[in-house]
């Protein structure tokens, strides 16, 4: 009994960290484009965002740690990948971007007496104080936070599904399977997923289960908990957006549209219940990786920066930065994620298959590969025309780098040699 609360409360806390304001934003829009369709795009951004976390957490578990799948390419590669990715994760980018987009859809609608700054500081103050006890970290959002997140969400749903804004429109179907799949892929969730793996084990072996198989157990049935709340949630945010699909089109801003199918449905009191949603969305995300990002740079460290330091850095930095506002935030992540996404998917997925793939040198060749695409779908996004990146197959669902990847992994087997150094790393890493 004791067990499966304790997977719930884990799996509740899960869901949060998982679920930000970005999440919230994607699935109404695909709705609203889809129409009648909406389950064909739905289903899509399911396979592209829950699949993707659920096969994460799976190789992550399996393999130990996140360093034990990405070191698969190299040592030096898995760690530099790694760093880049939880500074990301943390000060950087999504932290800041926590804060500025509850300020934005929480705050502004409702009273501009209170400024960014202000607020970043109460924000930040809040997370530092829900953060700094590690162990407690999943309790705190799994039990309390979690539950008026979700109760807030529950309302807006049933509300639109008891009284529907207006008519589901007949639009075409091609292509809304593909689209749903690239706003899966555009929320980026599988980027942390190596410390968030590490938390919800960690929270177990607090809770008392130390036996490693247990825990890894344990750990999938929470995933798998929070997997099937993401789908629920998804599913009536969806079908919310194709509820006014004769009323807009795909030129309104996702924000736009929530915003206005909040209003519609519930009013004035819709906007307060909103910015209670994407707060209470942002707050528990914004806790969850404060958290994953301190311990990991204190166990990179080998404890020699303290926990309690690098969240009160991590705190102030990200107050700092969450008053760049939303759009710079996006407008510096997108060209970094575009980079390290791609690489950290490929790896993930090998691992699982490494048994098969026993070389190491074919990781890093489909690594290698991988990131050389990316880098040129950056500068491709910044007006450097390099034509033959949209000619790639699968270039239209956001994979140009699948193809690449298997052909970089082919020539990295046969050209090259591993040294014995390789050899040992591979093997301490498959230990």
């Amino acid at each position: 009994m004791k067990k499966n609360k304790d997977i719930l409360i884990v799996g509740f806390a899960l869901f949060s960290i998982f679920f930000g304001a970005g999440n919230l934003i994607f699935p109404p829009f695909i709705g609203m484009v889809s129409g009648s369709n909406w389950l064909t795009s739905f289903s899509g951004f399911v396979i592209a965002d829950v699949g993707i976390i659920l096969l994460s957490i799976y190789a992550v578990s399996k393999a130990g740690s996140f360093q034990n799948v990405v070191g698969k390419a190299g040592k030096k590669f898995g760690i530099s990948l790694e760093v880049i990715m939880m500074l990301c994760l943390g000060p950087i980018l999504v932290i800041p971007r926590t804060a500025a987009t509850t300020f934005e859809m929480s705050i502004l609608p409702l009273t501009s007496s209170l400024n960014s700054i202000v607020f970043s500081i109460i924000f930040f103050s809040l997370t530092f104080i829900l953060t700094i006890k590690p162990t407690k970290v999943m309790d705190i959002i799994g039990k309390f936070l979690t539950p008026v997140l979700l109760i807030a969400l529950i309302l807006l749903i049933g509300k639109g599904i008891l009284y529907p804004i207006g008519e589901l429109s007949n639009n075409d179907n091609n292509g809304l399977f593909i689209n749903g799949i690239t706003q899966g892929y555009q929320t980026m969730d599988a980027l942390g997923i190596g410390g968030v793996t590490t938390l919800i084990m960690t929270s177990f072996i607090a809770k008392g289960y130390k036996d490693k198989k247990e825990n890894i157990s344990m750990t999938l049935k929470s995933a798998t908990v929070a997997g099937i709340g993401l789908v629920i949630i998804y599913g009536g945010l969806a079908y919310l957006g194709s509820t006014v699909s004769t009323i807009y089109d795909a030129s309104i801003s996702q924000t736009t549209l929530l915003v206005n199918i909040t209003n519609s449905l519930l009013g004035k009191s819709g906007i307060m219940l909103l910015g209670i949603i994407v707060a209470f969305a942002c707050l528990t995300t914004a806790i969850g990786l404060t958290s994953i990002t301190a311990k990991y740079f204190e166990d990179v460290s080998n404890k020699k920066l303290k926990y309690s330091h690098l969240v009160s850095f991590i705190c102030i930095f990200s107050a700092i930065a969450s008053n760049l506002g939303v759009d710079k935030i996006i407008a510096i992540a997108v060209p970094i994620l575009t980079v390290i996404y791609p690489v950290s998917i490929l790896l993930i997925v090998m691992s699982i298959f490494s048994k098969h793939l026993k070389s190491q040198s074919i990781f890093k060749g489909a690594a290698f590969a991988t990131l050389f695409i990316s880098l040129l779908n950056v500068a491709n996004s910044l007006g450097v025309n390099i034509v033959f990146l949209n000619k790639l197959p699968l270039a239209s669902l956001g994979f140009n780098w699948v193809i690449p990847a298997i052909i970089g992994g082919i020539l990295g087997k046969v050209l090259i040699k591993n040294n014995k150094k390789d050899k040992s790393s591979s093997e301490k890493i498959s230990a």
